[in-house]
């Protein structure tokens, strides 16, 4: 999936590694998480299938700095991944799984997880919120603004998720919190 998510940033433009790697954090990482050696692994990868080309350009004072653009097969390779009509149901949430078993704890320590767990979500939320920004900022880069648009449903969608986060924690806490004065 990462090497797709690096074709689909090279589809824009031309690119550094570095660039990439800045590109991704600003946006992709709402979604797809991925450190700075995967990037450049699957770069090395990628390179290999023959689906991007890199050059070398000289700079003055600094390493040289490699250049990576789709090639024609890349750009066929991506066209060919956005067209598959895979569904993703992956469900897997660490937090999810320690919420099926967190009653082995006593409701305190639960209650601070999710409390700990709402400010994360509520800071997540602010982040996305943000990304709307950089959206813009993006746009202005590309020749074809249309793309914006699917940004800005992905970036919906991850507002809406966390908004439901954050809906679901806070209900958590309300549960436990009862529970708690019961005792």
């Amino acid at each position: 999936m990462l090497k797709h998510g690096i074709l689909g940033l090279l589809n824009y433009g031309d690119m550094s590694g570095y660039e990439i790697r800045e590109v991704f954090k600003n946006s992709l990482n709402y979604f797809w998480t991925a450190q700075t050696s995967q990037i450049y692994r699957e770069l090395g990868a990628l390179e290999k299938n023959g689906w991007i080309k890199r050059r070398a350009v000289e700079q003055d004072g600094k390493p040289n700095k490699n250049i990576c653009s789709i090639t024609d097969e890349g750009r066929k390779e991506l066209l060919r991944w956005l067209s598959e009509p895979d569904v993703d149901m992956d469900m897997r949430s660490p937090t999810l799984m320690k919420t099926f078993f967190m009653g082995e704890l006593p409701i305190s320590n639960s209650l601070n997880f999710f409390k700990k767990l709402n400010k994360e979500y509520r800071g997540l939320l602010n982040n996305l919120q943000a990304a709307d920004h950089s959206i813009g900022s993006y746009q202005e880069m590309i020749p074809d603004k249309r793309n914006a648009l699917f940004w800005q449903m992905t970036a919906d969608f991850g507002k809406r998720y966390m908004q439901m986060y954050l809906d679901w924690s806070e209900s958590c806490i309300h549960i436990l919190e009862n529970m708690e004065g019961k005792q």
